[in-house]
């Protein structure tokens, strides 16, 4: 008997921070993985991950995600005590981690997470290398998207 295959989900996203490409202009992305507990990839497998309120930081040659909130599911082991937003070490090539830190450093970007999926079985983190967007610059944003979408609809309708 022939063996039935696994159905692939085409949507293998578990979450994404929206609030940081309206806050930050994007110069850079870089994917890294993340060091996991037992527990945080069961919940990531329910996605059950809030990206908003994260940032990465570098310290000591490391990355590190603080503030990103993986909640516990009611049926995690009761051996442990889930820390819901504990700091996660993040890894990344030590080429890619001394680029970032430059940059973080003497050029004043910010490193945000801007995604969690899944890749070959392993949770992944898109980090973006950002600058912060002034309050004029979010009108202007808003605008050209307004503008864009007000064309394709008149494209539409000709």
């Amino acid at each position: 008997m022939a063996k039935k295959k696994k159905s692939k989900s085409s949507d293998n996203t578990i979450a994404q921070n929206r609030v940081a490409r309206h806050d930050y202009t994007i110069e850079d992305e870089l994917e890294v993985g993340m060091v996991l507990e037992g527990w945080e990839v069961k919940s990531l497998r329910e996605k059950n991950l809030q990206l908003k309120e994260s940032y990465v930081q570098v310290k000591n040659g490391e990355l590190s995600i603080i503030g990103a909130h993986i909640s516990p599911l009611n049926t995690a082991s009761t051996h442990i005590k889930p820390n819901a937003t504990r700091t996660r070490k993040l890894l990344a090539h030590r080429s890619e981690i001394d680029r970032l830190t430059g940059m973080v450093e003497r050029k004043g970007y910010t490193l945000v997470a801007l995604s969690a999926y899944w890749s070959r079985g392993r949770a992944k983190l898109k980090l973006g290398l950002a600058k912060g967007k002034k309050h004029h610059d979010k009108r202007a944003t808003e605008k050209d998207r307004d503008w864009k979408r007000d064309k394709e609809r008149m494209m539409k309708h000709g």
